[in-house]
């Protein structure tokens, strides 16, 4: 019983990344604020932040 969940737990779990990478659109790394600007207070143009 137990191991029917684990094995059920981990196929829902990979069968939702393949599902998120397919539909998901590509990252553009040339949008995104270099990493060195981390925490330097600017404003983020792109995430769930710059949206509100």
């Amino acid at each position: 019983m137990s191991y029917l969940r684990i094995v059920a737990f981990w196929t829902l779990l990979i069968g939702f990344f393949v599902w998120d990478w397919n539909h998901s659109q590509p990252v553009n790394l040339r949008l995104e604020a270099p990493i060195i600007a981390i925490g330097s207070g600017q404003t983020p143009s792109g995430g769930h932040c710059a949206t509100f």
